[in-house]
């Protein structure tokens, strides 16, 4: 392909993008950003995501959901089956679902450490490398990774997050050295705090307000603004951007 003939307008008209925990927060508008592209999306998620299916409609895309759980392998390819029997492939991979349990070192429970890296990081690699297996397949494809600032640097009660997330950032290096030859691009977006629904819950206060000011930019970010960033990395126009990390976090890593 020629880099210059892509859609300025990064537009993904009648391109089917699957995505995992669409349901709500960062992956819900990233669905709804899509949409506005021209995507057809694919929810999947423990839920349904009536919200995010009223407003991908309401843009005049379809809308298919798949509730099921990330941990579990015959979720993931009921998922993958899903997507290719009502679109024929799929053409985007967002992998939004995660979890973060925030606890001081010693107080990690092996539970607690099992849970996260099952859904952040091994969920992240069953569905990437089972809708790798179909790009592969059909010609390419594009996968983006929702990992985190703090896969990046440390940050206090993130142990099992951070390293989840830091496994998620090598883990796309490792898909892009081997698929990249065949068209596959894969890519990770390392926000900090992103201000959904359960991002204000939780930062919304005096700790909130105090960890602003160690950010270059005194703010937070916005679901939008990661979805935006998806959307480029899945266009055209990124085609030569692979194995990537892009941090979106106000500059707070840069020091």
């Amino acid at each position: 392909m020629d880099y210059r003939n892509f859609d300025i307008n990064f537009g993904a008209d009648g391109k089917t993008v699957l995505v995992t925990g669409a349901a709500e927060g960062i992956g819900q508008a990233t669905a709804i950003m899509f949409a506005r592209k021209g995507a057809n999306i694919v929810c999947f998620d423990l839920k349904e995501g009536e919200h995010t299916k009223e407003e991908v409609e309401k843009l005049g895309r379809r809308f298919v959901s798949v509730v099921g759980d990330i941990t579990k392998d015959e979720d993931i390819k009921r998922a993958v089956d899903t997507a290719i029997r009502e679109f024929g492939k799929i053409d985007v991979l967002i992998n939004c679902a995660g979890i973060g349990i925030l606890e001081k070192v010693e107080e990690v429970t092996d539970s607690i450490w099992q849970k996260t890296f099952d859904v952040n990081l091994t969920g992240s690699f069953k569905m990437t490398r089972e809708v790798g297996k179909t790009m592969l397949k059909n010609g390419g494809g594009k996968i983006v990774c929702i990992a985190s600032q703090a896969g990046v640097v440390a940050l206090d009660k993130h142990v099992a997050y951070g390293c989840t997330k830091a496994g998620i950032i090598q883990l796309v290096k490792q898909c892009a050295l081997e698929w990249a030859r065949y068209n596959i691009n894969i890519n990770a977006i390392s926000p900090t705090v992103i201000l959904t629904a359960l991002g204000e819950m939780n930062w919304n206060n005096a700790a909130g307000e105090a960890f602003k000011q160690t950010i270059p930019a005194r703010r937070f970010g916005y679901p939008e603004e990661v979805a935006a960033c998806a959307v480029y990395l899945a266009s055209d126009a990124a085609s030569l951007i692979n194995g990537a990390n892009i941090v979106i976090d106000g500059g707070f890593t840069i020091g």
